[in-house]
């Protein structure tokens, strides 16, 4: 084994392992250095893929009880939740082998270890038998991700009050859950639960869900989860938990300040938000800047303060996505190997994950109006579509919107089936700098989910066909 690389990338998640990856295509040298034991960082282990599968099994699950007799299906169904569980776990193992397979193929050193940056170019890794490897590079990547950020006065214990990571591991399906955070996160393991039968209560601490999204299609998303049987609390702040005989007792209040009201539960899943992951790295030692929320601070090619350090991913500014984190990474490889590398934080696509999914990327109509900017808006509901009236799935709508002047698009939001997949169509457009008109005028299977798209562009300049 050498010790000598031209890069070492501290963290094998999404931002970690696929520069890595796309290092060793390059031809560099490369380690790829993970403290877990199993790559592919929160998102494969215990993030975007478990939580996939599980809202995969529980859509299923819920459509064959709600659903099938619609559709002529007589069906006896029982949740089996260990096998449930299990084939979540399968699905993990599959993908975090691959990327070790990955490694191999482009000759890239896993390493499971904790990585300590001793100076420039010097890494120091404490290896799980307690041994350490002193490793020297040319560069650094630091692509350490991000953690659970924690609330205030409340001990995740995994079990009754857990994070993300507890709550894709339940034995049992709680009789009342209620989650703290009306984001991605939330709404999406509150889905999980609540079609498996618990009862499911949201507090939020604004006045809205999902923030950050459109705000006509966040009201539109709490609407529906509203009909689902979501039980929502927004303005609301949590200022304490107590344990009891039979479960939780969560103390709220609202936001501006008022009289305590009690909420009883089985189990509260804390999901606030996340942090950059950046403590014993050792890069206060070395002097690598930090911004006031505990980013490292980077410029545009990703480079740090110190010479010859890079970071990629959470644990620097932008949103806190696996796909964000992956277009850094292979930007931050080219510029390493003398290329190029390049991102267009315009067309960063964000899902969630629930039924209906929720979809967008670019500028909100809040953010097009706040910076003053003329645009012309483009709505299609899904009630007009037809192949949304074929799977019965006819909640929610398409809207994009354009520069008034030269019809470039400039930002969608959809919510409804199939959000995540149709809003590729978008991101495309956007990447290639494309006009409403374009995605208007570009023919369309019929009939399709797709549509709606082009239907909500063609409703830019008005002349919306199908409704």
């Amino acid at each position: 084994m050498a010790d000598s690389f031209d890069v070492i990338v501290i963290g094998g998640g999404p931002g970690g392992y696929n520069a890595a990856i796309r290092l060793g295509q390059l031809g560099l040298s490369t380690a790829c250095i993970d403290k877990r034991g199993s790559f592919g960082g929160t998102c494969l282990n215990v993030g975007c893929i478990p939580s996939k599968a599980l809202l995969h099994a529980s859509e299923r699950f819920h459509e064959a009880e709600t659903d099938f007799a619609k559709l002529g299906i007589k069906a006896k169904v029982e949740l089996d939740l260990p096998a449930m569980m299990a084939q979540k776990t399968k699905v993990v193992g599959e993908l975090t082998k691959g990327v070790e397979f990955l490694f191999k193929k482009n000759k890239v050193e896993g390493i499971v270890g904790e990585a300590r940056i001793t100076a420039p170019g010097k890494v120091s890794v404490k290896l799980a038998d307690g041994t350490t490897r002193e490793l020297t590079c040319k560069n650094i990547i630091i692509a350490t991700g991000s953690d659970v950020a924690p609330l205030p006065g409340v001990t995740i214990d995994e079990k009754q009050i857990v994070s993300s990571t507890g709550a894709i591991a339940l034995s049992s399906v709680p009789k009342k859950l209620l989650v703290v955070g009306a984001g991605v996160i939330g709404l999406e393991l509150g889905s999980v639960w609540k079609r498996l039968g618990a009862e499911v209560t949201v507090v939020e601490f604004l006045d809205r869900i999902t923030p950050g999204i459109d705000g006509e299609i966040a009201k539109a998303f709490q609407r529906i989860l509203t009909k689902q049987g979501f039980t929502f609390q927004l303005s609301t702040k949590v200022t304490g938990v107590e344990k009891t005989k039979t479960g939780l007792k969560v103390t709220v209040e609202p936001a501006a300040g008022g009289d305590k009201t009690t909420i009883e539960c089985d189990v509260m899943l804390v999901s606030i938000g996340r942090i950059p992951y950046t403590a014993n790295l050792g890069l206060a030692e070395i002097g690598v800047a930090l911004d006031k929320r505990g980013r490292v601070v980077t410029d545009n090619h990703y480079k740090t303060n110190v010479p010859g350090i890079y970071a990629v991913g959470d644990c620097r500014e932008g949103v806190m996505l696996a796909h964000k984190a992956e277009d850094e990474a292979t930007a931050c490889a080219e510029i390493i190997a003398g290329k190029a590398g390049h991102v267009n934080y315009d067309a960063i696509p964000s899902v969630v994950y629930t039924f209906p999914e929720v979809a967008t990327v670019g500028k909100t109509e809040e953010e097009l109006k706040a910076a003053g900017i003329q645009y012309k808006v483009g709505k299609f509901p899904f009630t007009a579509n037809a192949r949304a009236k074929t799977i019965m799935a006819t909640d929610g709508m398409v809207k994009i919107m354009a520069d008034a002047k030269t019809d470039r698009v400039l930002g969608c939001a959809i919510v409804g089936p199939e959000a995540g997949n149709l809003i590729a169509e978008v991101v495309l457009a956007m990447e290639f700098g494309a006009s409403s008109e374009d995605i208007a005028r570009t023919c369309h299977s019929h009939p399709t989910l797709t549509e709606a798209v082009r239907q909500a562009a063609m409703g830019v300049e008005g002349w919306t066909m199908q409704m």
